[in-house]
C-alpha cells in the first residue's frame, strides 16, 4: 500500500517515517489541540468555521497560532492533493494537530518553545444509506469528562472510555449526561425532536460545538424546523418522538434505540429525513 504524505513541523514526509521526541507534552500530556475537517469532491467542507475553531482552541490553552490562515491552507492543500492523487480519494477526512512543543517533562507551560504542528488526511467514506433507512442504536451514561469541553483538546481518554463502553454494549454512540442535563457523544452532537421542534444543549463550556451545531441551526431555518438550545433533562430525551446525532464523520443521523428501548415509533423520523436532505444539499453547494 502507497504511503501518504503528511506535513511535520515544516516538512512533507510520508506516514511511515513521520516521528515526534517522546517528550512532545502532546505525548507526555495530552497538551494540544486538534481540528477534523471533511472534504467532499475535493472540496473541504465549512473550512471557515473549522479553521475558527482551531485558532479559537489553540488560544484557548494558550498555544500561539504557528500559521496564518493562508498558510494552513496551503500545507492543507499540499497533503490532500497528494493523497488525491495517490489514492484517488475525493472523499477525505483531514486532521490537525498542534501541541505545546517539546521540553523537558514540567507541568507548567515551557518558554520558548515551538508548537508541534501535524496534518494528515485519510479516506472518507459518509454514512451509508443503511445506516440512514434504518438508524443506530446508542447508550446512556453519566459525563466524566472535564469541564473544559468546549475545547478540541487532544485529551480524550473521557472521550475513549465512553465510546468503549458503547462499543462493548453493541452501540454506535455513548449518548451523556452530566447532572442530569444531556450533554454529548462521546465523539458526536446530540440533538432531541419533539412535536416538530428540535433541540439541542446550549453552547456552554460542557460541549464541544461542532460545526455542524451551526450547521444544523441553520438547516433548520431552511426547512422551516423550529430550533431552540436550552438544557436538556434525560426524560425529555427518552420520551422524545427522534433522538439525532451529528458530528464530520456521521454527518446527521438518526437514534432509534436508547438503552436497548425504541426512541419515538423505532423508525427515523420525518425531522431527520428533512435534515438529512438539506445537509447533501449544503455539500453540494
Amino acid at each position: 500500500m502507497q504511503d501518504p504524505l503528511v506535513y511535520l513541523n515544516g516538512a512533507f514526509t510520508s506516514l511511515s517515517e513521520a516521528k515526534i521526541p517522546v517528550l512532545d507534552r502532546g505525548f507526555i500530556f495530552g497538551d494540544g489541540v486538534y481540528e477534523v475537517i471533511p472534504m467532499y469532491a475535493g472540496r473541504l467542507f465549512r473550512v471557515r468555521q473549522h479553521m475558527a475553531r482551531l485558532f479559537r482552541s489553540l488560544a484557548a490553552v494558550g498555544i500561539a497560532n504557528p500559521y496564518s490562515e493562508q498558510e494552513w491552507m496551503a500545507l492543507i492543500a499540499r497533503v490532500t492533493d497528494a493523497y488525491a492523487a495517490g489514492f484517488a480519494a475525493d472523499n477525505q477526512l483531514v486532521y490537525m494537530q498542534v501541541t505545546r512543543g517539546v521540553a523537558r517533562r514540567a507541568h507548567a507551560f515551557p518558554k520558548d518553545v515551538a508548537p508541534t504542528v501535524f496534518i494528515m488526511t485519510n479516506d472518507f467514506t459518509p454514512p451509508s444509506a443503511e445506516m440512514c433507512d434504518n438508524g443506530i442504536a446508542c447508550v446512556t451514561m453519566e459525563d466524566q469528562r472535564w469541564l473544559r469541553c468546549d475545547i478540541k483538546s487532544i485529551s480524550l481518554l473521557g472521550n475513549v472510555l465512553a465510546a468503549q463502553q458503547a462499543a462493548e454494549q453493541g452501540a454506535a454512540e455513548a449518548i451523556q449526561f452530566r447532572d442530569g442535563f444531556l450533554t454529548e457523544g462521546a465523539s458526536s452532537n446530540v440533538w432531541v425532536v419533539k412535536d416538530g421542534k428540535l433541540m439541542g444543549p446550549p453552547t456552554d463550556a460542557l460541549i464541544l460545538e461542532g460545526i455542524r451545531y451551526g450547521l444544523i441551526a441553520e438547516l433548520c431555518a431552511t426547512c422551516n424546523i423550529p430550533f431552540e438550545a436550552r438544557r436538556i433533562t434525560r426524560s425529555e430525551v427518552f420520551s422524545a418522538d427522534e433522538v439525532l446525532l451529528s458530528s464530520a464523520g456521521r454527518e446527521v443521523l438518526p437514534v432509534v434505540t436508547l438503552d436497548g428501548r425504541p426512541v419515538g415509533d423505532g423508525k427515523p423520523g420525518p425531522v431527520f429525513r428533512l435534515l438529512h436532505a438539506a445537509y447533501q444539499d449544503a455539500k453540494r453547494a
